[in-house]
């Protein structure tokens, strides 16, 4: 039999109206999921109305992210990378002289419209004015710990860019001695030898003592017993870390005076060896008396290059580097892939405590939420989840007085629902209990949920190419616009003598 085309037509009819006729048996569960429903099994299939696409979405329905975006995109510029001279183009700017005669550069915010940025939200009328003491002290910490969102320096160098510029202050911080992910604000590079160990890493067995430091992680040149530092080898292993500037960052963070390198658990004759430009410059030996310890590096400006070479039988931990100005505002960016917030409770108190002794923050930035939100199942989840927040902030808040905590809440975030891309079901209500208790427990919160715009706002990031197609990350051109956001949130209440202002 000879099959022609309009065969092949009327067959593709009968289909196609078959499975059209099937949506009008498909009906919504309990849980809005659209099928075949037979006991606790559900066959997916969407329903008629879907098809026709005769439902609203939530994302359209609501102006609110539009108009959010339309002021992002249109007053918001964020300002580049400073490849030689300063070329901000934020806004407008005007210049002022301190005292000191060193230039100063004010945003000028008159054309802002302060009713479309989502503001800080603080648990108490004096919590601001602390704040503000803090960060015009002559030399204010902050420590910016974080999930992905954070990778490669992003938000916290774009902040660190601004308020060093309006404050003073100079360096990235604390950059890891082995690197998961690339990093322009200092070029840090070692041999081949060394292995990373983060506490936050499901993958990794984790050491017994429990000793990751502040920066909650390690870094080891020769671990030839994972958990233990003792080697039956008496042969040495040689290791170098090479730091020097770079040149595609801000400014600011070129021009670092201090290099600390942190280290602990040393027990093993351990020598270290300082080069300035290929010049030996020190020759030393590491503490072995297992304690936490700081070794300090001064660093000539004009110097290209400065390279450490360690000696021994076997590695200490390492906690990172820390590349710092004399004064001023330093951020330092923790970057914790995969991280919910919940390990600061698992790391060894005593280290912690003296590392945090050692860097002086006054401030603490936590920036979590976002990892947990696919796997919550109940109000009950959510409420256990803000409640073990409380525990991580109280448990850094034991080790050292004084410190102001600042929580940044989750991002929009999206799934494929009945193949449409909608925001978590249970999003809304954790961004509402994490604001809730962080408030209760004296944590100043930045809702970037509604930062964003609110439900459905992802959806929008991503159509205008500041998110990328998970539906999760920000592009780097999105990482400019919601850090520029929150700096100008808190730059609008640095201004500021009181909250009620």
């Amino acid at each position: 039999m000879k099959i022609k085309p309009l065969h092949i037509s009327l067959f593709l009819f009968l289909v196609l109206g078959l499975l059209f006729g099937l949506s009008f048996l498909s009906t919504k569960s309990t849980t809005d999921t659209e099928g075949f429903h037979v006991a606790n099994t559900t066959v997916k299939y969407p329903t008629t109305a879907t098809l026709l696409q005769q439902e609203p979405t939530d994302s359209v329905s609501d102006e609110k992210p539009i108009l959010v975006l339309e002021q992002v995109t249109k007053q918001i510029e964020p300002i580049e990378v400073e490849k030689d001279k300063a070329s901000d183009t934020l806004l407008k700017y005007q210049s002022i002289f301190t005292d000191k005669k060193e230039k100063v550069v004010l945003p000028d915010i008159s054309k802002i419209d302060s009713t479309t940025i989502q503001r800080i939200a603080y648990p108490n009328n004096t919590f601001l004015s602390e704040l503000k003491q803090k960060i015009q002290s002559n030399k204010c910490r902050i420590i910016h710990y974080g999930d992905s969102q954070l990778e490669g320096d992003r938000i916290t160098g774009y902040l660190r860019n601004r308020l060093q510029k309006l404050y003073g202050g100079s360096g990235p911080g604390f950059i890891p001695i082995k690197q998961a992910y690339h990093q322009i604000s200092a070029v840090v590079k070692h041999s081949n030898n060394w292995t990373r160990h983060p506490l936050f890493d499901p993958t990794q067995q984790k050491f017994s003592h429990k000793k990751y430091g502040a920066f909650l992680s390690v870094s080891r040149f020769n671990s030839l017993e994972k958990d233990s530092i003792s080697t039956d080898s008496s042969s040495t292993t040689k290791a170098t870390i090479s730091i020097s500037p770079s040149r595609i960052t801000y400014r600011k963070f070129r021009n670092y005076s201090k290099i600390s390198l942190h280290y602990g658990n040393c027990t093993k004759p351990t020598s270290i060896k300082v080069f300035r430009d290929d010049e030996l410059v020190l020759q030393d030996s590491l503490s072995t008396d297992g304690n936490y310890h700081a070794y300090t590096i001064n660093r000539s400006l004009n110097a290209k290059e400065i390279k450490i070479e360690l000696e021994s039988t076997s590695s200490p931990d390492f906690y990172g580097l820390t590349l710092d100005g004399k004064s001023g505002i330093q951020i330092d960016n923790v970057a914790m892939r995969g991280a919910s917030g919940n390990h600061f409770t698992r790391n060894n108190k005593t280290t912690y405590k003296n590392m945090l002794k050692e860097l002086d923050p006054k401030i603490i930035i936590m920036q979590f939420g976002g990892n947990v939100v696919p796997y919550l199942k109940d109000s009950l989840a959510v409420d256990k989840y803000t409640k073990n927040i409380r525990w991580q902030v109280n448990r850094i808040r034991s080790l050292k007085s004084n410190l102001q905590f600042l929580f940044i809440g989750p991002t929009d975030l999206c799934t494929s629902k009945n193949g449409k891309m909608v925001t978590y079901e249970l999003l809304p209500y954790l961004n509402q209990q994490l604001k809730a208790s962080c408030l209760e427990n004296n944590v100043a919160y930045w809702d970037m949920f509604n930062a964003m715009g609110g439900n459905g706002a992802m959806e929008l990031w991503v159509e205008k190419n500041l998110a990328g197609k998970d539906y999760v990350h920000f592009t780097p051109k999105g990482t400019k616009y919601i850090s520029e956001l929150f700096f100008i949130s808190l730059y609008l209440d640095l201004q500021k003598k009181n909250i009620n202002e």
